[in-house]
């Protein structure tokens, strides 16, 4: 399959985005216990890619499911589920999800397969939903999906579902995922983490420096999971200069790389990651490769 999209009569074949976080500030909390934020989200060429055949059955048929994630917590079939009871849809789908993007990484996979689950079922269920309609599951689903729906950069607030659209440059990135997950919740649930960072505006954001920004998760990472720091000296000395970050609530640390990068030496020392890491120059995208399937409002 191409970069681009494909589709039948009953079929669809999806790129579905990571994305990375290019700051995060913890700003607040709610009653309830969910964090606020602040955080710029820019999406990257590192994608699954998910086919969906619908089917007569009202039925939804997971193929290849992965290792160790129960049918009722993977959130492709949850997404399915969900659009498909609340909308009586009477037919089914068989779904194939081929992961590219690390489970755990702090990039967004996850959220981002249940958002193209759900934008190509709306094609081929032909429900002709619109985004604020697909929201309303997405957000049942985790904080970030309703994002990868949205399908541009956003500057994102609350947590994680107030998003405004943000221009950026076109520009790579080195990723690295040190083959260590971090559960969110236990990031979130760090004594140390601070939750009261002054609040930016999307306008403060565009001109700011990149050193006067940071992620308030990346300490309490560090001190869970070594290998964060391990990934973020190895961007160090690899690009030298570069003030890599950890995104989201990590493991995968990030940084841009400038236009004069010696792209073929940093593949080459690619070839060299500890056994199990994962690392890849990526491209930021400026909207989900699925956008156009779906109407704004």
């Amino acid at each position: 399959m191409s970069e681009s999209n494909s589709s039948s009569l009953n079929s669809l074949t999806l790129l579905s985005p990571a994305k990375l976080n290019l700051f995060l500030h913890i700003v607040g909390r709610r009653a309830d216990g969910y964090h606020l934020l602040q955080s710029v989200f820019q999406l990257i060429d590192w994608c699954d890619t998910i086919h969906l055949k619908c089917i007569a059955e009202k039925e939804i048929r997971r193929i290849n499911p992965l290792p160790g994630v129960k049918p009722e917590e993977d959130l492709v079939v949850r997404a399915a589920k969900l659009l498909q009871e609340a909308y009586q849809v009477n037919t089914g789908v068989e779904i194939d999800l081929q992961k590219e993007i690390p489970m755990g990484a702090g990039l967004g996979g996850g959220s981002s397969d249940a958002a193209t689950t759900l934008i190509g079922l709306n094609a081929l269920w032909n429900l002709q939903l619109d985004q604020k309609s697909l929201y309303e599951i997405g957000l049942k689903l985790g904080a970030d999906v309703p994002f990868f729906i949205f399908g541009k950069n956003a500057f994102v607030e609350g947590i994680g579902e107030k998003l405004q659209e943000i221009s950026l440059e076109s520009r790579q990135f080195l990723v690295l995922f040190p083959n260590q997950g971090i559960a969110t919740q236990r990031i979130f649930l760090d004594p140390e983490l601070t939750r009261d960072h002054a609040q930016i505006t999307m306008e403060g954001y565009l001109p700011s420096p990149w050193s006067t920004l940071s992620n308030d998760c990346q300490a309490g990472a560090m001190r869970i999971c070594p290998e964060v720091k391990q990934a973020l000296d190895w961007i160090s000395q690899a690009v030298p200069g570069s003030e890599p970050r950890m995104s989201g609530s990590g493991s995968s640390v990030f940084a841009v790389l400038n236009p004069k990068t010696d792209l073929a030496k940093l593949e080459n020392l690619l070839q060299t990651l500890p056994g199990g890491w994962k690392g890849r120059v990526v491209q930021g995208l400026n909207k989900n490769p699925a956008y156009n399937l779906i109407s704004p409002d």
